[in-house]
């Protein structure tokens, strides 16, 4: 479907609930003005006064509505449309803010809000994170919804796999519902209004974090939806620290869950036309960590969204008020600091190395990488989160929404689900190897044709996730007579093959006790074919009968997953395409953006990767020339490649990389001079080819540091910035 053209490029932004200030003015192309509060107009006039495009962005489960909750929207107390776990507690983002059902009724109380953000001009309007519980659903709104969504009475969701599955599926209908109705019903309003067009968005985490955090959203489902005009990847340390385990060892794994994580966002919207904006975060909203944490760990999930080239457009930050004013732990533990001057620089420069990614195109990486193999992931991941309880068991621990329990002591099945090991299982083995893995979108296979064209391989179990239409079948069966190898791993033991779904009603023609007996029967195999290679058209299938929680709990169950795509890629006669990297790298233009895997099994012994120059790493708050960098396991960078600067006839001079949004820019006898726009009060760094050092370097008036490095041919500046510009200047 073609889309409507923005009036203007939008390619980085941030959100921010406080006024305008210029510490935070990271002059990005919008600015999301956070809240739709009394004093919502004066924080647009704000923000708009300085240059920006102003959207609006509000949480559509939660947020500051005590009025709708305490009856002064509408006389009557909506507490009960407050989500509710089995315990009969409300699941709360804050005091009085709780996570909310979706009724049309509380969809009709935003509305009102909407209304007045469109009456104030903005152009965008961000409903984020629609959020619901797994461990919630026992409200009397919910109750109210299951009848009229199912035509009977409510049903416990923790009592049955089948309870947990329809609660989980409902729970996203209503959130998709909820969105639908906003989105129509105020894109009319403001057509007819004031004769314009006011685009939509729905920033979300990612389906791998919502599955993993026992989160139910509508994902997949909202790329169905005609209203919605893109996303925002709300992907940050704090989603991609969430401790996984591989070869047995549970630990964070910030870089590799990132990178899985804005690859699956990538694929929501690959071919459907829709925008998407990754997200980055300097801090967290967890408050308790160091500046040296955040920064290791803002690097990988910087580098792991620069590894996926289709998306070129990023909110920089969110709450940048937060990072620039706010104080954190010190290394000692003993009292706070704010952000280190250094640190605050590397983020400028990283903002304005993301605002010029669209520039550059990925350049091929020739024959260095595995390509064309994915993992399917579906909606349904989400719908299996629920904390069942088997008959028998019901005084075992209970799993809450954050994870806790009332034991301090955790079943294994337990554990097992809040790790999530059925997915990483497969995935981490390939992304660890350097394979360059992709999450397919099992829904997306049959809404969008050749959708599955460039994979050569993939994944699949149903151990963790359902297909939710036998129509994915007959679409992977097709690319599997064309030449695919399907590699599916399944002992069929999840209790949720089970569910009231269309494998195994009743009413069906034929029943399946499991959904992968369908698709093995329309592949000619039978409903269960032996354990090994089985041939299919052109292509194959791999059938691997284990768990696949099970192949993260060993060396061995890793090498099982490398080994079987090694084999699959065999099957197609390319054998010797199967490649295993130490590095994931990618080229972007003059950016080289590089992570050096660990966790193999040549860490104890191997030497660190070198990288030949000369690179300006960018990563550092002088910018400094380095003609070759060391990287250790483990390690992230982000380097400009000089080699790839063309210098322009006669030596102009030419601004590399900046700190800073830099504009006219003049060239006269023997001055270069532009403006530099940067938040206020902070350092700025600006490195700029020239033919011959510079006699003189002045900004806002007066002598800035400068910089001049002969073999590389170019000059640092670092001065002190500010939102409105700074003029500076070189001169020979």
């Amino acid at each position: 479907m073609k889309r409507l053209k923005k009036a203007r490029n939008e390619w980085t932004g941030f959100q921010e609930a406080r006024p305008y200030g210029p510490k935070y003015d990271l002059r990005t192309d919008f600015v999301m003005v956070y809240g739709i509060s009394n004093d919502l107009q004066g924080r647009i006039e704000g923000w708009k006064k300085a240059g920006y495009t102003i959207h609006l962005m509000t949480g559509v489960s939660w947020g500051e509505y005590q009025d709708y909750l305490y009856g002064r929207f509408d006389g009557r107390d909506h507490w009960d449309e407050a989500q509710k776990d089995r315990a009969g507690s409300h699941l709360l983002h804050g005091k009085d803010v709780p996570y909310m059902v979706p009724t049309i009724s509380f969809a009709e109380y935003l509305a009102t809000f909407i209304k007045k953000a469109i009456d104030c001009g903005v152009e965008a309007i961000h409903m984020e994170e629609p959020e619901f519980w797994a461990a919630g659903g026992y409200s009397d709104a919910f109750k109210r919804e299951w009848l009229n969504f199912y035509g009977e009475e409510w049903i416990a969701p923790h009592s049955s796999p089948d309870a947990q599955y329809r609660a989980s599926k409902l729970k996203a209908q209503m959130y998709y519902r909820a969105l639908d109705r906003l989105c129509s019903q105020m894109k009319e309003y403001a057509l007819v209004t004031y004769g314009r067009t006011v685009r939509f968005y729905v920033p979300t985490h990612s389906l791998i974090n919502y599955t993993q955090w026992r989160i139910i959203s509508p994902e997949a489902l909202l790329v169905s939806m005609p209203a919605c005009d893109g996303f925002i990847a709300q992907i940050w340390t704090g989603t991609s620290r969430t401790p996984n385990v591989y070869q047995g060892i549970r630990r964070e794994r910030t870089f590799e869950t990132a990178y899985l994580e804005y690859g699956n966002m990538q694929e929501l919207t690959r071919g459907t036309g829709r925008e998407m904006w990754y997200l980055h975060d300097p801090i967290e909203d967890n408050p308790r960590y160091t500046w040296s944490d955040y920064r290791k760990n803002y690097r990988s999930t910087v580098v792991a969204s620069l590894l996926h080239p289709e998306v070129k457009q990023y909110e920089v930050c969110p709450w940048p008020r937060r990072v620039f004013e706010g104080k954190y732990p010190t290394e000692d533990g003993l009292g706070k600091e704010p952000i280190p001057g250094d640190y605050a620089t590397v983020l400028l420069t990283v903002m304005e190395v993301l605002r010029d990614m669209h520039h550059h195109e990925e350049e091929q990486a020739g024959e260095a990488y595995t390509s064309g193999i994915g993992l399917c992931l579906a909606n349904s991941a989400m719908y299996q989160r629920g904390d069942v309880i088997p008959e028998g068991q019901q005084d075992t621990a209970v799993l809450k929404s954050d994870g806790a329990t009332t034991s301090d002591l955790l079943a294994p099945q337990q554990r097992e689900l809040l790790d999530w090991s059925a997915f990483y299982g497969i995935a981490l083995p390939l992304v660890k190897s350097g394979i360059p893995l992709r999450t397919v979108q099992l829904d997306n296979i049959l809404t969008f044709p050749g959708y599955l064209d460039g994979y050569r391989v993939l994944l699949l179990s149903y151990e963790f996730m359902k297909p939710e239409h036998p129509g994915i079948h007959q679409s992977i069966g097709q690319w599997i007579r064309e030449g695919g190898v399907l590699i599916y791993i399944g002992d069929g033991s999840d209790p949720f093959h089970a569910v009231n779904e269309w494998w195994n009603r009743s009413e069906a023609r034929r029943t399946y006790d499991r959904p992968e007996e369908h698709l093995f029967e329309s592949l000619g195999l039978g409903r269960n074919p032996a354990e090994g290679e089985h041939a299919v058209g052109e292509g194959a299938v791999l059938f691997l009968p284990v768990h696949p929680a099970e192949l993260s709990r060993s060396a061995d169950g890793a090498k099982v997953v490398r080994e079987h795509v090694r084999r699959a890629l065999a099957i197609r006669g390319a054998e010797g395409d199967y490649k295993e990297n130490e590095v994931l790298q990618i080229k972007r233009g003059p950016y080289l953006i590089t992570h050096v895997l660990d966790e193999t099994a040549a860490d104890g012994g191997r030497e660190n990767v070198v990288l030949q120059g000369p690179f300006i790493d960018l990563f550092e708050a002088h910018l400094p020339v380095l003609q070759s960098v060391e990287l250790m396991p483990g390690d992230d960078s982000l380097l400009y490649d000089l080699g790839s600067l063309k210098r322009t006839t006669g030596g102009s001079p030419e601004i590399i990389i900046s700190s800073s949004k830099i504009r006219d820019k003049q060239l006269e006898a023997a001055r270069f001079s532009f403006v530099s726009e940067s938040p206020s009060d902070m350092t700025v760094s600006t490195r700029i080819a020239v033919a011959s050092e510079p006699v003189r370097a002045l900004a806002g008036g007066a002598a800035a540091e400068c910089r001049y490095d002969a073999e590389s041919g170019t000059v640092l500046l670092r001065y002190t910035g500010a939102p409105e510009g700074i003029a500076v200047s070189l001169e020979w």
